[in-house]
């Protein structure tokens, strides 16, 4: 303190006087200079340490959260200085009983918690969802090398049937192996994406490729699984099936049936212009595709790509008027089972109309048929459930059907067929495959269908005629049998 010629007192800081602005940097250890006018230091100071004390509480929160992570995760590393900021908040931990005498700036305390904050938030995010599984060659040879069920649940196939399709796939020049990465892997990245319907990301981490990398074989690989359709979706064979022969409930009223035929319901992702196209009766996005299936759960034929608002019965008169479609040529007298959403027509047997069908409505008190038509569609209902066995299938070994994957348009239709081909592919490889085997001898319920009624016009009445009476015939023989065999139903 002084006085002046005027009398007046006037006041030094010391601290400002002395140049007291040195100050550590918290991060690079450089010496930083900032000088402070007299006139507002005091208050400077005091608003400083009561704000700098509260940050360094949440600091010290932070860096307990992260410490624990630090030697799990970072090991050696230094990233970031991350190692180096932790260490420094320990330090002025120790010193807390000195922070009066510790001026620090604000900037660099905000630039030490976001620092720690990056760090915690690092720590948390990296783990993935399949964080316990090696990447890359140690993935593969994890999968390949270790349990039966690591490998079926990771490769949607027992560890023979992957073995085979690679082969098949290289003998045939499908598919070629590249310098980084070979066919076997390249058959696993597009198993593990439509097996578990995993973002491109996911399957980097996983596999420790580029996102193009992933893109690229994904879509080599579809690619050839499609080549494969024409020789895994192959027309039925005409004589009876076993499932129809030796069960006197279908033999020998069912004797000329070759196969079943539904619509199947996929999620679809399409802009936005086309969105009212595909959205079907339930308000969902869906692509409407036309199934046909053998009783032994192998596909047929399937066209993919209608959109969902379009009636299944439209689907198939589409495929029928349109012979590069190739649907296979239905013999003289045999026939399809199909449900109400199709006419009953020559080549393809439907369920009387206004009839209970479905067999949920078979149970309880009202188990009994009580007439010749009930009897009819109780065993349609009860045979043509095995195309709802089939999807159920489908679409448990393949989650990507279950939900719409960003994809372009012509991708996701390419992806049911190879989805369809990898299906016959497994069934015919592989007898007792679990997912198979888990849905033999079951019924598998199913709601009434989105159309209720056939389009009208769609069959000619002499085809009616044809499949009328063929119908009618059917049941009535199958009625007189129940009356007098009561151990049959």
């Amino acid at each position: 303190m002084s006085v002046d010629p005027s009398g007046q007192l006037n006041y030094v800081d010391d601290e400002a006087s002395t140049g007291s602005g040195d100050d550590v940097n918290m991060l690079e250890g450089r010496n930083k200079r900032q000088s402070v006018t007299p006139s507002s230091s005091g208050r400077r100071k005091r608003s400083r340490k009561a704000t700098g004390d509260a940050i360094v509480d949440a600091m010290l929160e932070i860096a307990a959260a992260s410490k624990l992570r630090a030697s799990a995760i970072m090991k050696n590393e230094d990233r970031f200085s991350i190692s180096k900021c932790i260490k420094v908040l320990d330090e002025m931990q120790d010193m807390s009983t000195c922070m009066d005498d510790l001026d620090i700036e604000l900037d660099e305390m905000e630039l030490v918690a976001a620092a720690a904050g990056y760090y915690y938030y690092n720590s948390i995010t990296r783990q993935t969802r399949y964080a316990s599984l090696p990447s890359g060659s140690g993935f593969m040879n994890e999968v390949l090398e270790g349990p039966d069920d690591l490998c079926r649940e990771m490769l949607r196939m027992d560890k023979h049937v992957f073995h085979k399709l690679c082969y098949t796939l290289r003998h045939r020049g499908m598919l070629r192996d590249t310098a980084g990465v070979m066919i076997e892997e390249q058959l696993a990245i597009f198993l593990n994406i439509v097996g578990h319907n995993e973002r491109n990301r996911v399957i980097q981490e996983r596999f420790q490729h580029s996102g193009e990398t992933i893109s690229r074989h994904f879509n080599n690989v579809l690619k050839a699984i499609k080549s494969l359709s024409r020789e895994f979706l192959q027309p039925p064979d005409f004589s009876t099936p076993l499932k129809i022969l030796n069960n006197n409930r279908f033999s020998p009223y069912f004797k000329d049936c070759v196969g079943v035929i539904d619509g199947m319901h996929i999620p679809a992702h399409v802009p936005a212009k086309d969105q009212s196209r595909f959205r079907n009766r339930k308000g969902v996005l869906s692509q409407n595709v036309l199934a046909a299936c053998t009783f032994d759960l192998q596909f047929i034929f399937v066209y993919p790509g209608w959109e969902g608002s379009v009636a299944d019965s439209r689907v198939l008169r589409a495929v029928l008027d349109d012979p590069d479609q190739n649907f296979p040529p239905i013999s003289q007298g045999k026939y399809y089972l199909v449900d109400t959403g199709y006419s009953n027509m020559e080549g393809f047997l439907a369920p009387y109309l206004g009839v209970r069908y479905h067999l949920h409505e078979y149970r309880g008190a009202n188990q009994l048929p009580r007439n010749a038509k009930e009897l009819f569609n109780h065993r349609h209902s009860s045979l043509r459930n095995v195309i709802q066995r089939a999807f159920d299938v489908l679409k448990t070994r393949f989650p990507i059907l279950k939900l719409a994957p960003q994809y372009a348009f012509h991708i996701q239709r390419d992806i049911v067929i190879a989805a369809c081909v990898l299906h016959n592919y497994i069934r015919r490889e592989e007898r007792l495959d679990w997912l198979f085997s888990s849905i033999e001898g079951a019924t598998v319920d199913e709601l009434p269908d989105f159309d209720e009624q056939p389009e009208l016009q769609f069959a000619s009445s002499y085809q009616e005629q044809i499949a009328s009476s063929l119908r009618e015939s059917i049941a009535t023989e199958m009625w007189n049998d129940f009356l007098n065999k009561w151990d049959q139903w």
